[in-house]
């Protein structure tokens, strides 16, 4: 059986905005493409589509998604880590040519996160315990100018 993540045509395009939303299996966004924040903490949103082949629809996976910072370790706020995890299944809507790729769509709405400035942080995800290179979006937070840092 070939391998779900490898080779199956399964696609993930993944993306930093401002906010996002999913509605009638559209994903509608605002503010895409964030590349830097800051330096005061802000809401973000991913959002994300996944393509799913034809002969993988009607069967759960799960998703999660972690945020990294530029070490590579676990970003925790207090004592747990920043992490979001959820299930999706891709079902084969009435009418629909066989063999037609399917779509999910994921946004994922997170309250500001107290991050430390002058670094850069790296969202994950992950598929059924799985991931690719491609599967990741960073991020840089700005650091507090010097004489707003004094103030604090």
């Amino acid at each position: 059986m070939e391998d779900f993540l490898t080779g199956s045509g399964l696609s993930v395009q993944l993306l930093l905005c401002d906010s996002a939303q999913v509605a009638g299996g559209k994903l509608f966004i605002l503010g895409g493409g964030v590349a830097s924040i800051g330096p005061k903490p802000q809401p973000l949103a991913l959002a994300l589509q996944i393509t799913v082949p034809w002969d993988r629809a009607n069967r759960p996976h799960r998703w999660r998604i972690e945020l990294f910072d530029e070490d590579g370790r676990a970003v925790l706020i207090g004592t747990k880590p920043v992490l979001v995890r959820g299930k999706f299944e891709a079902g084969r809507p009435p009418g629909l040519r066989p063999g037609s790729p399917l779509g999910v769509c994921l946004a994922i709405n997170l309250t500001p996160l107290p991050l430390p400035g002058g670094s850069s942080y790296t969202f994950s995800l992950s598929i059924d315990d799985r991931t690719q290179p491609d599967w990741r979006v960073q991020f840089f937070v700005k650091a507090k100018p010097l004489a707003q840092a004094e103030d604090m």
